[in-house]
């Protein structure tokens, strides 16, 4: 797809660039040729109104002497014989074939001989005598001055615009290819065993719905397994019952080999049920660590949790606000502890802060991490470090009756640490925008934090901040 793409854009940049290159190049040549013979028509124009005036030799003489503009020789003058020296009169280099000259006082209007070297500007003029013919010499170097160089720019521009649209091509390519093979990927892992296996929902807007559709379908695809195993499970321990009575059963059928062969196939049956139960509890076990792995939409997550907490907020007259929760975030942590670990934060907002604060939600999806900041306007924790202890109480959290009222178990934030610390993240507690606490809680997508990513942090906090000193919006 990435070739085809920069051979499109190759050949469409090429016929644009010859379309719009090869007619600008004639042109220039074209301008450079009438540059130099319009130099040559006014180096003539200047001869004129001598010729007019006089035809003696030594004023035509300096007449041309002067209107030489470059090099000396390039100016000659044809003056006709008159009837008191008898023949005509030449001023200067001729070049041009005694027949051109004839004809162009013939015509009486200018007319251009070729050379060699180059061609001669014939222009007549009228004199007493008859009609004078002032040939001015313009060479080959003058009508092609500037041309080449104007050619080469034009080269270069076009190279360049065919460079640039086949980059530009590479790049969009790329931004296609990369989600389709993230999808294969994915579809191959899905394939070989791996249910945890999610795709990042990005690239143009048909591979996002791809990839939403891959990810809807893995999810139901572990939801159908862990059906399977539980129904599995419960069948076995169903049939325990009837083994028992076939066992009793069997054991009164006396010592006959009859009874020997059933009371076998019996205790042969039990054992194979015994590990059909072993086999289905060791996948249970493993249901929560697909679960975790599978990740979840924490967009939808925080979406679903503040429209649980909105209808407290609005008894309570608390403004809130949510940001960056509008469009899918994966995550990998499970549902149900990400839901634990946003109702920790949320709860300890009410718990601690006075009625009517306001507070606000935050989802930033950066490229190796999600983070999720949590900021109230209430009146902040005295001691942040003592907060992610475990065990501690929240007697530090502002102060007043609103605070120190009630009791908490302490386990709010420490849940919310270890989800974090589960992905390799981490949990920091600060002042927020709102003037109150912030809980930011940074949750690494590839298991490993960087080395920055304090930094990072520090500069989101303040673009969210900016972002909620802009706009402020009610409800959930």
């Amino acid at each position: 797809m990435r070739w085809a793409l920069v051979k499109v854009a190759l050949a469409v940049t090429t016929m644009v660039v010859v379309a719009f290159a090869v007619p600008l190049g004639l042109v220039v040549k074209e301008l450079a040729r009438d540059r130099a013979y319009g130099s040559a028509e006014r180096q003539a124009a200047t001869i004129g109104p001598v010729l007019a005036i006089t035809t003696d030799r030594t004023q035509l003489e300096r007449a041309v002497a002067s209107a030489e503009t470059g090099p000396g020789g390039r100016i000659g003058v044809h003056v006709p014989a008159n009837g008191r020296n008898g023949g005509p009169a030449e001023i200067g280099v001729r070049r041009a074939a005694p027949a051109d000259v004839a004809a162009a006082a013939k015509l009486g209007r200018a007319s251009i001989s070729p050379v060699p070297g180059g061609s001669s500007l014939l222009q007549p003029t009228a004199v007493a005598s008859g009609i004078a013919v002032v040939e001015v010499f313009v060479p080959d170097a003058a009508l092609t001055n500037g041309v080449t160089t104007s050619w080469a720019v034009l080269a270069a521009v076009g190279l360049a615009l065919v460079i640039g649209s086949v980059a530009v091509a590479d790049r969009l390519g790329t931004r296609m290819v990369r989600p389709a093979e993230r999808l294969a990927d994915a579809a191959h892992d899905l394939g070989r065993g791996k249910l945890g296996v999610r795709v990042p929902e990005d690239g143009p807007k048909e591979l996002r719905l791809a990839a939403a559709a891959f990810n809807a379908m893995a999810d139901q695809v572990v939801q159908l397994l862990a059906n399977e195993r539980e129904l599995a499970a419960d069948l076995s321990h169903r049939l325990r019952t009837p083994l028992t009575v076939l066992r009793l059963n069997a054991a009164s059928l006396g010592d006959t080999p009859d009874a020997d062969q059933t009371r076998a196939a019996v205790a042969q049956l039990e054992r194979e049920v015994d590990q059909i139960i072993r086999t289905a509890r060791e996948q249970q076990a493993h249901t929560p660590q697909a679960a975790a792995a599978a990740g979840c939409d924490a967009a939808e997550v925080i979406r679903e949790r503040m429209a649980f907490w909105s209808a407290l907020a609005e008894d309570e007259g608390r403004t809130v606000r949510v940001a960056g929760a509008d469009r899918p975030v994966r995550l990998p942590v499970a549902r149900p502890d990400l839901a634990a670990a946003l109702d920790a934060m949320l709860g300890n907002v009410f718990r601690h802060t006075p009625e009517g604060t306001a507070f606000a939600v935050d989802v930033h999806n950066a490229e190796e991490a999600v983070i999720v900041l949590v900021s109230d306007a209430g009146p902040g924790i005295a001691d942040p470090d003592a907060a992610l202890r475990r065990g501690w109480s929240g007697g530090g959290w502002g102060q007043g009756p609103a605070v120190t009222e009630g009791g908490s178990t302490g386990l709010g934030l420490d849940i919310v640490r270890r989800l974090a610390e589960s992905t390799g993240g981490d949990v920091r507690l600060g002042r927020s925008v709102l003037g109150g606490t912030e809980v930011r809680v940074w949750l690494a997508l590839d298991g490993r934090r960087e080395g920055h990513g304090e930094r990072r942090g520090h500069r989101l906090r303040r673009t969210l901040g900016r972002r909620g000193r802009r706009a402020t919006r009610p409800g959930s």
